[in-house]
């Protein structure tokens, strides 16, 4: 069984978009491109490292493939991201015929809930998705994520596409581990852990009894 994990830069406020760079995703009118650049250091990068330690397949949606493929095979040979990337598979959730050309990459196919559920069922390395907002809120919807692999940056974008979007359903979520930066990034890994259990913190009503106990007292 394969596990699907959503490895994600988030800020306070929970946006995703654009981390890397100012032309990355500019939809909606997006003006904070790049907002993760300051923040890295060697903590974090070394966070990150660890992501791609373990062997895994990339999980992509088409916005983010296409943003991969046109860096990843032209970065430097001596790079062990780009030489990882550029050598596993990579299964895109894409509409129409569009042509995938980097290496490895083939098409999840117009039923996309369906074939990530197959892949999971099947054999070989776990599937990371890296940004794909679109992607993991059709993931979230059905259930499909069964790890969160998050990197929270000390900032606030107000508007942007979000990690817990339209997709998000109610659930409980499990820490797994944690580790936080020297300049304030949260290194944090999640599992879902079933339904959200709800209280209530507001004192019981006194029973009747009760009441007129209290009223013979007075």
């Amino acid at each position: 069984m394969r596990k699907v994990i959503a490895a994600t830069f988030v800020s306070l406020d929970g946006v995703m978009q654009a981390p890397g760079g100012p032309q990355e995703d500019p939809t909606g009118g997006f003006e904070h491109g790049g907002w993760t650049f300051h923040y890295f250091d060697e903590a974090t990068g070394k966070a990150l490292f660890e992501v791609f330690e373990k062997p895994f397949d990339l999980l992509l949606g088409r916005k983010t493939y296409d943003i991969f493929a046109a860096h990843w095979p032209y970065a430097r040979d001596d790079d062990p991201i780009a030489k990882q990337f550029n050598s596993i598979a990579k299964y895109v959730a894409t509409r129409g015929n569009g042509k995938l050309d980097w290496n490895n990459s083939r098409s999840l196919g117009s039923d996309v809930v369906a074939a990530i559920k197959e892949l999971k069922a099947g054999e070989g390395p776990d599937l990371l998705i890296q940004g794909s907002s679109n992607l993991i809120q059709t993931l979230l919807r059905n259930g499909l994520i069964d790890e969160f692999n998050l990197l929270t940056f000390p900032l606030v974008l107000g508007t942007g596409k979000k990690l817990f979007g339209d997709g998000a359903v109610p659930a409980a979520m499990k820490l797994l581990r944690v580790q936080t930066s020297p300049i304030g990034v949260i290194m944090a890994t999640y599992q879902p852990d079933g339904p959200v259990k709800t209280g209530s913190f507001a004192l019981p009503d006194p029973s009747n009894e009760e009441i007129e106990r209290r009223n013979r007292l007075q």
